[in-house]
């Protein structure tokens, strides 16, 4: 969950951008955590609660309704409904990490993944990406090799993840698009680090693209390093830091 977290405030100054490098600052005086880590934070705060995933999204978006989030999200949000609005956009991806701690099951972390997804994101897409990112998750804290990674969500999502990273276009905000660049750029990696770099040197959505990419590193590298968790932990409100603090005590991992 944290290496989520991380992406999303690493990449929170480079959303839009197109750099194509990876040596840049990771964190800015202007960084900062956006819906990302507010979703992501609700769907743990569910899980600790035994909540609905539709209220806690629904209570963490009236607490931090300018965090960033899409058009048709904040629609959803400010009104009245608690009924899902059928989008295939990342953010059913982005949150989904808590739920790869929370349970160590792969049928059960794909049932929730889908559960997760569906308050807002019931589209077919944006269920199939959640569950993607849930999945790699998993297999990266159960010790699967990248290869096994790899060949699972090819053969189980058919996403294309055959693509060098040299080569891969900038990110867009669907789950179709986004979601197969964030696992290569997690594919590619030598490290943590080197998997929020890969990210960002993608470019287009980065702050989203960083933090799926982000939870799966942490999960298959073993944690975030201490200096770049610390370093993100100052990014957040009292807060979203007290859930991320009780939600990795509770779930390590």
């Amino acid at each position: 969950m944290l290496g989520a977290i991380v992406g999303d405030v690493v990449g929170s100054v480079y959303e839009g951008k197109t750099i194509r490098s990876k040596e840049f600052e990771l964190f800015t005086a202007n960084s900062h955590f956006t819906d990302d880590t507010v979703l992501t934070v609700a769907v743990a705060d569910s899980l600790l609660k035994h909540e609905s995933y539709t209220h806690s999204i629904k209570q963490y978006f009236n607490q931090y309704p300018r965090a960033g989030y899409g058009a048709k999200f904040m629609l959803w949000g400010f009104s009245d409904s608690l009924e899902p609005y059928n989008s295939f956009g990342n953010g059913s991806a982005m949150r989904v990490s808590p739920v790869a701690y929370a349970f160590d099951d792969l049928e059960q972390v794909l049932k929730e993944a889908e559960q997760s997804a569906a308050a807002t994101h019931n589209h077919p897409e944006g269920i199939k990406g959640a569950q993607a990112i849930a999945a790699a998750i998993l297999m990266a804290r159960k010790r699967h090799s990248k290869l096994e990674i790899k060949t699972f969500i090819e053969s189980n999502f058919a996403y294309d993840l055959g693509v060098e990273l040299s080569a891969v276009e900038p990110a867009g905000v669907t789950c179709q698009r986004s979601v197969p660049q964030a696992i290569i750029a997690f594919l590619e990696s030598t490290s943590f680090e080197d998997t929020i770099r890969n990210a960002i040197f993608i470019g287009g959505d980065s702050d989203t693209l960083a933090c799926m990419a982000g939870g799966i590193a942490e999960a298959f590298y073993g944690g975030v390093p201490v200096p770049i968790a610390q370093q993100t932990l100052l990014y957040l409100d009292e807060t979203l830091r007290a859930i991320a603090d009780e939600f990795v005590s509770q779930y390590p991992g």
